[in-house]
C-alpha cells in the first residue's frame, strides 16, 4: 500500500488544486493521500467526494502552525482522522489571521523595493485561505524581477534566518495546539523536525507522551537525520510518517507525489488511535451520564 501523507494545493501554498492532486496520484499508483494545507479544513468534504471518484484513498489531514515558546521556535503539527474537526476551526482561523498580516506586512516590505501591485500577488492567492511568499515571488517572476521562487533574490527577501522582508509572529502554542488535536479526536504528528530545528521539542513532547507521531521520511532529513528519528521513534513508541510535501511549482526541490510514504502499518496506527479516541470520548460520555443519573436518583 503506497500512501504519501503531506501534500498541499492551492487552499494553501500549492500550485495544483484538489482535483490535480489526486488524479496526479491515482497516475502514479498512490493508494492513499493526505491532502495536509495549512490551518484549513476546507479540502476535507471535497478531497474524499473526489478520492472515491478517481479511486484514491483520502486520510483528512490538516497541518497546524505553532510555536515552541521555550526556543521561540516555528512549529508545524500534522493532525490526521479528526473525528471532529469542528474544534479546529477557531485555531485554523486564528492561525490563519496570523499569517494573513504577516502576509500583508511582507507585500507592502517588497513593494518598497519593487515596483509591484498587492494586485499582482492577490490573484496567484485567490483560492487560498492566507497570503504566502510564495505567491509574492510569483509576482515578482511575472515582472522579471527574479527567474526563480528559490534563488538568489528569494534568499534575501525570505530566508528564514535574516530574510529582509520576512515577518514572523508567534501562532498559538505547540501544547495547546496538541490538546485542541485531541480533543477533536486526531492523532498529532510533529511535521520535519529538522526543517525548523524542532529535535529538542520532539524529545520533550514524547517524554510528556503528548505526541502521537513523528514526520521521519521528508526530504529535509538526511539519512543520518532519519536514522535518529526513527531510533526516537522505536524508544518512544511513536507512529512514523512519511510524506513528499508536496507544493508542486511552489517546492523549494524538484519533488514529486510519492517521493517520501508512510507504511500501511503506520497508517493503521493513526486510524486506529483515532478511532480507539471517539470511541473513549464516548465510553466517558456515557460514564458521566449514568453517574449523573445515579445522583439525582440518590437526590
Amino acid at each position: 500500500m503506497i500512501c504519501d501523507l503531506h501534500c498541499h494545493t492551492t487552499l494553501s501554498d500549492g500550485s495544483l488544486g484538489i482535483e490535480q492532486i489526486i488524479i496526479q496520484a491515482k497516475r502514479t499508483g498512490i493508494d492513499m493521500i493526505s491532502i495536509t494545507d495549512h490551518d484549513t479544513l476546507s479540502s476535507f468534504s471535497r478531497a474524499a467526494v473526489l478520492g472515491e471518484r478517481y479511486g484514491v484513498r483520502v486520510l483528512q489531514g490538516v497541518e497546524l502552525s505553532a510555536w515552541d515558546k521555550k526556543r521561540n521556535d516555528k512549529v508545524h503539527i500534522l493532525c490526521y482522522a479528526p473525528k471532529k474537526p469542528d474544534r479546529l476551526e477557531g485555531l485554523c482561523l486564528k492561525s490563519c489571521e496570523i499569517r494573513k498580516a504577516c502576509g500583508k506586512e511582507m507585500v507592502e516590505k517588497v513593494m518598497e523595493r519593487f515596483p509591484i501591485t498587492l494586485d499582482s500577488v492577490l490573484k496567484h492567492a485567490t483560492s487560498s485561505k492566507s497570503l504566502f511568499k510564495q505567491h509574492i515571488m510569483r509576482a515578482l517572476i511575472d515582472y522579471g524581477y527574479a527567474l526563480e521562487f528559490y534563488g538568489e533574490l528569494n534568499d534575501e527577501l525570505f530566508n528564514l534566518k535574516n530574510g529582509t522582508c520576512l515577518v514572523e509572529r508567534e501562532y498559538p502554542d505547540v501544547h495547546f495546539v496538541i490538546d485542541l488535536i485531541h480533543a477533536a479526536h486526531g492523532v498529532a504528528v510533529l511535521a520535519h523536525p529538522m526543517l525548523y530545528n524542532n529535535r529538542d521539542l520532539l524529545i520533550e513532547l514524547a517524554e510528556e507522551g503528548k505526541l502521537d507521531g513523528v514526520e521521519v521520511d521528508h526530504y529535509t532529513a538526511s539519512e543520518e537525520d532519519r536514522a535518529d528519528l526513527r531510533a526516537i521513534a522505536e524508544q518512544y513508541n511513536l507512529i512514523v510518517t512519511g510524506g513528499s510535501d508536496f507544493h508542486g511549482l511552489y517546492n523549494a526541490k524538484p519533488t514529486h507525489l510519492g517521493s517520501c510514504l508512510t507504511t500501511k502499518e503506520n497508517v493503521d496506527r493513526i486510524i486506529k488511535l483515532a478511532n480507539q479516541r471517539q470511541e473513549d470520548s464516548k465510553r466517558a460520555k456515557q460514564q458521566a451520564l449514568q453517574a449523573d443519573a445515579e445522583q439525582k436518583g440518590k437526590e
